[in-house]
């Protein structure tokens, strides 16, 4: 079965916490409710205990999807980060999720407005080794002692950026690893997100929708701006309002069952979040029907 949710960042900023500072989870909770979303990502104005968010999410008709976690395991061990996403992962567990969302930001450049995208860290080839076997025996760990499934989110100004970096992350991890495909993020690091389904649909365990539009893309690209900067002027819109064939892709994801999010960073007061979740909970229903997803 698939559900589709929202994350509240098209409404609040994580990076930039000023982005939306000023709207109220309540009516986050409300717009997206009203746009048909069933089920709601972490955000940073959300409780973080299963007592306190629970009844906050019910009140609205939610479930609680997953939430980001920032690993560093290129600097510290499995036990150590093990000891690090305890309390994250047992909220998670606690709200009866299945899907825990890991991304290794312990030398990322995304969350740093002054640094341009070309400053990121590149791992070298003797690195990936050690980098996969970590990844894949705390995934391990993460599923025999939470019951959570790990997916990995590949992400702009990451060591996990293009489409071969993806496919590298995916050869040294093993299976107890997910991939989270995120449209978006393979688009704009010049992956193709179609393949990226085709390829790894097996081992895809949650889906993040967001399209591009192209020629604020194109204008970063080439201007080298930052990762904050190219999300403020707008390079990320909701599915079917960008570059991105959906459809398309969503064909490669038969069999899949799980959580479709519509994950679109936009700056509030430039795309207001009421009118740009209704179109991207409708477009993504429509594509997810005529894909023969539904």
């Amino acid at each position: 079965m698939i559900r589709i949710g929202a994350n509240p960042i098209g409404w609040s900023n994580d990076d930039m916490l000023e982005i939306g500072g000023d709207i109220p989870l309540e009516t986050c909770l409300e717009q997206a409710k009203a746009a048909g979303f069933t089920g709601m990502e972490l955000g940073n104005k959300f409780p973080r205990t299963a007592e306190k968010l629970r009844p906050i999410l019910d009140a609205y008709g939610h479930s609680l999807v997953s939430g980001w976690y920032s690993t560093e395991l290129l600097v510290r061990d499995v036990d150590a980060e093990l000891e690090a996403v305890k309390d994250h992962a047992t909220l998670l567990k606690d709200m009866g999720c299945t899907v825990l969302i890991a991304a290794e930001t312990s030398n990322a450049i995304h969350s740093n407005k002054e640094l341009p995208l070309s400053a990121r860290p590149v791992l070298l080839k003797s690195a990936w080794k050690v980098f996969g076997e970590r990844y894949t025996r705390f995934a391990q760990a993460i599923k025999q002692t939470y019951g959570l499934q790990l997916v990995y989110h590949h992400h702009m100004g990451t060591v996990v950026q293009t489409e071969s970096e993806i496919d590298r992350f995916m050869e040294v991890t093993g299976d107890s690893v997910n991939l989270l495909l995120d449209t978006g993020h393979a688009t704009w690091g010049g992956g193709d997100p179609a393949r990226l389904a085709r390829h790894y649909k097996a081992r895809i365990g949650h889906v993040h929708c967001k399209d591009i539009r192209e020629d604020v893309m194109w204008a970063s690209n080439r201007e080298d701006w930052s990762f904050l900067d190219s999300v403020l002027v707008g390079v990320y819109t909701v599915p079917g309002d960008g570059m991105i064939d959906y459809v398309r892709v969503l064909k490669e994801l038969k069999g899949y069952s799980g959580w479709v999010v519509v994950e679109a960073e936009q700056d509030p007061t430039k795309a207001d979040p009421a009118t740009y979740s209704k179109l991207g909970h409708a477009n993504l229903s429509r594509f997810i029907k005529e894909a023969g997803l539904a």
